[in-house]
């Protein structure tokens, strides 16, 4: 219903239930959804180049591709409540319902974090630079830029279960 002013260079956006979340540059930005309206900037302590959000029912999560690993933030507040080591150059996140994927480009993995700590429950081996996942219900897919493939990842215990082919081969 219209143009909201936000920040330059948007890389990803997050909805947790009433407000649409925006990662841009070094800031998230908490908009209300009826009016665009800006509720929250949030920069500072952990916000490091924020290109990936997740929302898991309390909280917004961002992978910073700036090497300071994944933000916690509250969502009703924005309240920082920790930044998480991760991997390097993180891509994108997914919220499995209990659980944090997040996509390590440098490393070629993602790592599952736990969401009521942040401790890391495991790494996962997956495609040449890893750029988006995304929970199905069941398993943890994950797009990697540099190999046209995508892998299929069992969100219980990260076992792979299948590589697909995509795009031009």
């Amino acid at each position: 219903l219209g143009d909201f002013p936000t920040a330059k260079r948007q890389f990803a956006l997050a909805f947790d239930g009433a407000n649409i979340w925006v990662a841009a540059e070094s800031t998230v930005i908490k908009h209300r959804t009826s009016d665009g309206a800006i509720l929250a900037t949030i920069s500072g302590s952990g916000l490091d180049v924020p290109l990936g959000l997740a929302f898991d029912g309390a909280n917004i999560w961002v992978a910073n591709a700036g090497g300071s690993g994944v933000t916690k933030l509250r969502a009703s507040d924005g309240a920082n409540l920790g930044t998480f080591a991760a991997g390097c150059s993180l891509r994108s996140i997914a919220y499995d319902g209990a659980n944090i994927w997040v996509a390590n480009a440098c490393f070629h993995n993602v790592t599952k974090l736990r969401a009521s700590d942040g401790a890391i429950l495991g790494t996962f081996a997956v495609g040449t630079h890893p750029y988006g996942v995304a929970f199905d219900g069941y398993s943890i897919w994950v797009a990697s830029q540099d190999n046209n493939s995508v892998t299929k990842l069992r969100a219980s215990d990260g076992a792979t279960l299948g590589i697909f082919a995509v795009g031009a081969t």
